[in-house]
């Protein structure tokens, strides 16, 4: 069975050269890797300090660059460094806490213990761990161990090796068939039903079967949300996991995303709905 495991992966904003030596000999002490973003620049062209756009899945300039790479890397944590002035951290971390593809992502912060209100203002905004410079250099071993979210790849790879129930079987039929609408209610109710590792296959699909009936109706926001919320649910999949093949589903989706990108949504009623593929299972 194909498997997806990679190192877990710490994106840090952090800018402080003698600082980011220190960080990055711990991450590969821990075997972990990281991903450095120094400044706002760092993202790309297209921040504006006065942008309107709301909170939540940003698709438009910098924080919508910002936004499209962390679901892409999916990493394990945030880490922001407070005193870090090239970085908009105040705005940042509430918008990534705000989406529901990047939520469950750890943002991890630290700063000069005399900097009360700042470390105040982290938590506020949405930072989930909030430590003074002295405790996180101290502990940083350990707090990276603990508060890193990896998955249990050991307990996903056993469950994946079940077999797909009832409902999952009527929704992927009823997927296969156009009908990703209706295919919801048996996936989710599937889902509500198993605790296992493994249920999260199912969410994938449920995503994956809404992006597609958002672009038929011409929602291009409502598709590309769903096709960025679904990497949380598939990336950390096997390549087949209870006979689906999960590595295609997320070439297919990928595809489409791809696709829907380039049109933008001016011309959203040009997308070619060939891209959208079946699902493909033991049941084939």
């Amino acid at each position: 069975m194909e498997s997806t495991i990679t190192k877990p992966l710490i994106v840090a904003f952090v800018a402080d050269m003698m600082f980011t030596s220190k960080i990055e000999n711990v991450i590969r002490h821990l075997d972990y890797r990281v991903q450095w973003i120094e400044r706002a620049a760092d993202i790309g062209d297209g921040y504006q300090d006065d942008q309107q756009e709301p909170l939540g899945e940003m698709l438009h300039g910098r924080e919508g660059q910002l936004f499209e790479k962390v679901t892409a890397w999916q990493p394990a944590l945030l880490l922001f460094d407070l005193s870090n002035q090239a970085i908009p951290w105040r705005r940042w971390i509430p918008m990534l806490k705000s989406s529901a593809a990047t939520r469950q992502i750890p943002v991890m912060t630290f700063g000069s213990h005399m900097d009360v209100d700042t470390m105040q203002t982290a938590k506020q905004v949405g930072a989930d761990f909030v430590f003074a410079r002295s405790r996180f250099v101290a502990g940083m071993p350990q707090l990276l161990q603990d508060h890193a979210r990896i998955p249990d790849y050991e307990a996903i790879i056993t469950a994946c090796q079940g077999r797909l129930p009832p409902l999952v079987i009527s929704g992927i039929e009823q997927f296969n068939s156009g009908a990703y609408y209706a295919c919801h209610d048996d996936l989710e109710e599937a889902w509500r039903q198993d605790d296992s590792a493994g249920r999260d296959l199912y969410r994938g699909i449920l995503q994956v079967a809404i992006a597609y009936f958002q672009i038929e109706r011409g929602n291009y926001r409502g598709a590309m949300k769903m096709l960025l919320r679904l990497r949380q649910w598939l990336e950390p999949l096997p390549g087949v996991c209870r006979g689906v093949n999960v590595a295609k589903l997320r070439k297919d989706a990928a595809a489409v995303q791809e696709a829907l990108a380039a049109l933008g949504p001016e011309r959203i009623s040009e997308f070619d709905h060939t891209l959208f593929k079946q699902v493909e299972s033991g049941l084939d």
